[in-house]
């Protein structure tokens, strides 16, 4: 009978911590994260300059990234517009990124809704981190990485008519151009363009060369639209 009683504590201790484990560690297979992170600069691009493979590849270069740091629970969406330009109708960025608040990975609120993303937002190269919580580099800085890629006009919608401020979409690597925004709002003068976040001017090209002799590396603002 003790026999039987020591055995009995020690399934049940082994039961108990199972518990404890399974608490501080989550279910097997569970994809809750601890990242408070909804918003981020992607650390690296594509690779191939502006081409992304279209909206659903730059999706999934946000995704991708998100849950290398186990943020990857959230539906990541890439901060771009579209043009009309072989498409039944423009995309524009500010429609598919969800309706906030957005914060970074170190919990800070860069905006609360849409409209205070294209208002007075909390966005700068000191709130404008990467999914590992690392700044980007400004204007100032070497190399210079702060143009990122967005196709669109201040207000976050598409460029209209044929003006096309997207490599195609997305999809080219070679000639054409791409809008492009300063994470770091700062620029050759103070003009507005130069300190835009999301519409600074256009690039010299379409390729990653192209991309980097601007002042970029083809790097994307990402958000959680849920």
């Amino acid at each position: 009978m003790r026999l039987s009683h020591r055995t009995a504590l020690f399934a049940s201790s082994i039961v108990l911590a199972s518990v404890v484990a399974g608490c501080a560690g989550g279910m097997p297979g569970s994809t809750a994260s601890s990242s408070p992170m909804t918003f981020f600069v992607t650390s690296a691009g594509s690779g191939k300059g502006a081409d992304l493979g279209g909206l659903t590849g730059a999706d999934q270069i946000c995704q991708n990234r998100a849950a290398s740091v186990g943020a990857g629970d959230h539906t990541w969406r890439a901060y771009l517009s579209t043009s009309a330009n072989g498409m039944a109708t423009a995309v524009n960025a500010r429609d598919r990124i969800g309706r906030g608040p957005w914060q970074n990975a170190k919990g800070v609120v860069i905006a609360k809704d849409v409209e205070t993303l294209h208002g007075a937002n909390n966005l700068n190269k000191e709130t404008a981190l990467t999914e590992k919580g690392a700044m980007v580099n400004g204007r100032t800085d070497k190399p210079n990485t702060h143009d990122i890629l967005t196709g669109s006009q201040p207000d976050g919608r598409a460029f209209s008519g044929d003006k096309d401020m997207t490599c195609s979409n997305w999809t080219s690597s070679g000639t054409g151009t791409a809008m492009v925004g300063h994470h770091d709002r700062s620029g050759l003068d103070q003009s507005p363009a130069a300190l835009s976040w999301n519409s600074s001017h256009p690039s010299r090209g379409c390729g990653q060369e192209a991309l980097v002799a601007t002042g970029g590396a083809g790097l994307l603002y990402c958000f959680a639209a849920k």
